[in-house]
């Protein structure tokens, strides 16, 4: 299985401002966590269609600040906004794609899935009530590896961010102590470590910071062969972040119960199920200000649900149900309309 370097998404995001004064460009913003998809899905797109995209990889937050302002056609957040907040500013939710959010750290001589790390640990180290890498706590979860006694380096997110909100919604379903104190949202009080700007940002930190721990978004971990941990899920068991192991988390997923399909993956049940699944969402207005644009994403996001599949998992994303995928287009017709009423995008 190949997976696309940094380099190479940097490259693809270079192209993307470079070609930002063609009318046909499609210009988003948001979650860095679904950017390494984004960037491969609009690398090909253009290559078909010659159309292109401007997406701007700035974290959930600024994404939906961008769409709220008007500023892009389209927002993009792994934080789905409740219902309420798309009534109010007229928007219309749906998910793009799934993935995992992996553990990632840097200790000397350990390997890829070498350590195993349960939420509550987990927890406790952000929290900063675990400080050194052969605290008893992990040494219980990994009798067998030789942990040095370094101090622990913690790396988070400072922007607003998707990927904190299913992070710290894991971490608050799992610790009691982090639920009270801490809490879930795309921005928190961190207790302790450093912050760094986007998945990017949190990888390189890591990378370059002996005895570090962060979070990123799997392609992250690949794209910078950063090490990853295992982890034990709800039911108990180790498993390590595999596709297999995203999408047991993602299977019984009823996405039609939550408005704009804003369903939380973090902690599902399942023997074989990631504990750090999560989804990522498009936010469009109902009504908006360029029908004409709109309708250019739309086409953009119906290309890549039909022909993204097979990239989405070379970099170990999850593509939508086909059932998922058909409702969301259900929705397009029903709710994104220009002034007139009519359908901003003719499913073909």
């Amino acid at each position: 299985m190949r997976f696309m370097s940094y380099a190479a998404a940097a490259a693809i995001a270079a192209a993307f401002t470079i070609t930002t004064a063609q009318a046909a460009d499609i210009s988003g913003a948001g979650a860095t966590f679904p950017y390494p998809i984004y960037a491969k899905w609009a690398d090909a797109y253009k290559k078909e269609t010659g159309n292109g995209l401007n997406y701007q990889s700035i974290g959930s937050g600024g994404g939906i600040k961008q769409i709220e302002a008007s500023t892009v056609t389209f927002g993009a957040s792994d934080k789905p906004l409740p219902g309420e907040e798309l009534d109010k500013f007229g928007l219309a939710q749906f998910p793009m794609v799934m993935g995992g959010i992996v553990p990632v750290i840097n200790i000397e001589g350990v390997k890829p899935g070498d350590i195993v790390i349960d939420g509550p640990t987990l927890a406790k180290i952000f929290m900063g009530d675990i400080t050194k890498w052969d605290d008893a706590a992990i040494k219980k979860l990994n009798p067998s590896a030789k942990l040095p006694s370094d101090a622990i380096a913690v790396v988070h997110r400072s922007d607003g961010s998707g990927t904190t909100f299913n992070f710290t919604y894991y971490l608050s379903d799992v610790s009691a102590d982090w639920k009270s104190k801490v809490g879930s949202d795309a921005s928190v009080e961190w207790p302790t470590g450093i912050g760094a700007k986007g998945n990017e940002g949190v990888a390189n930190n890591v990378a370059q910071t002996k005895g570090s721990i962060g979070y990123v978004e799997y392609a992250y971990a690949l794209q910078n062969k950063l090490t990853y941990t295992k982890m034990i899920n709800k039911d108990g068991k180790t498993v390590a972040p595999t596709s297999e192991a995203f999408q047991a988390a993602a299977a019984g997923a009823d996405w039609a119960s939550k408005p704009g399909f804003g369903v939380i993956l973090a902690n599902q049940p399942g023997a074989a199920s990631w504990p750090m699944t999560a989804g990522t969402w498009i936010l469009m207005y109902k009504q908006p200000k360029d029908p004409a644009a709109s309708a250019e994403a739309l086409k953009f996001f119906d290309w890549a649900y039909k022909n993204g599949d097979k990239m989405a998992e070379e970099l170990d994303y999850i593509p939508m149900p086909d059932k998922v995928v058909s409702e969301v287009e259900k929705m397009w017709a029903t709710d994104i309309k220009d002034s007139a009423g009519k359908p901003v995008f003719a499913m073909n």
